[in-house]
């Protein structure tokens, strides 16, 4: 198995997209580690999901958006073995409005959750690869970013901004053997997209 052992983080591990990919990475041998922020009962759901896996989930309440919480995840994953193998920064919110009527409060939690969120993540998880020289930073980023979708001016631009983001910290990281992508999600129907009006 390709990620036998190796050692995971998933940040907004435990719901929609984010628990697919826990899950997925535990198929395959993997020790995850998933981050939440609020829904304890859901986080508690997805360690009953994933028993009988081959590998293991191990849920962690981190507020990623701030440095402590991202350092207390990076060091909590690390803890045994010193490093982690790979990062999959997928934690956000959606708050939209059209923005004539975008609450300044709106605008400042998505951007400050979505952006703020990847800087502190990469940075720590960042210095657990580099010194092995290896490892897989992956930046979920959305197809609003790219197309422009109405209503999610505040979720759009900080997911354009996850891609300029990953272009910059691939081309810092790749000469230490760290490679950094991200994927442009189209619209998945997860709890948070499901109060989405169309």
């Amino acid at each position: 198995m390709e990620f036998k052992d190796s050692i995971v983080i998933v940040t907004g591990g435990t719901r929609g997209i984010g628990r697919a990919i826990s899950l997925a990475f535990a198929r395959e041998g993997a020790t995850v580690f998933a981050a939440y922020l609020n829904n304890e009962e859901t986080a508690q759901s997805l360690i009953a999901e994933a028993k009988g896996l081959v590998g293991t989930i191990s849920v962690v309440k981190a507020d990623v958006s701030t440095s402590e919480g991202a350092t207390g995840l990076i060091n909590t994953a690390a803890a045994e073995s010193g490093y982690i193998d790979v990062l999959v920064n997928n934690a956000g919110i959606i708050r939209n409005s059209f923005l004539a009527m975008m609450s300044d409060e709106d605008w400042d939690a998505v951007i400050g959750s979505n952006i703020n969120s990847l800087f502190h993540c990469c940075k720590w998880g960042l210095r657990k690869m580099m010194g092995r020289r290896q490892g897989n930073i992956v930046n979920i980023s959305s197809v609003s970013a790219i197309v422009g979708t109405m209503g999610q001016a505040n979720y759009a631009a900080s997911k354009g901004a996850a891609i300029s983001f990953t272009k910059v910290l691939a081309r810092e990281a790749g000469p230490m053997g760290i490679r950094v992508n991200a994927v442009v999600a189209g619209m998945i129907a997860t709890d948070m997209t499901a109060a989405l009006k169309h």
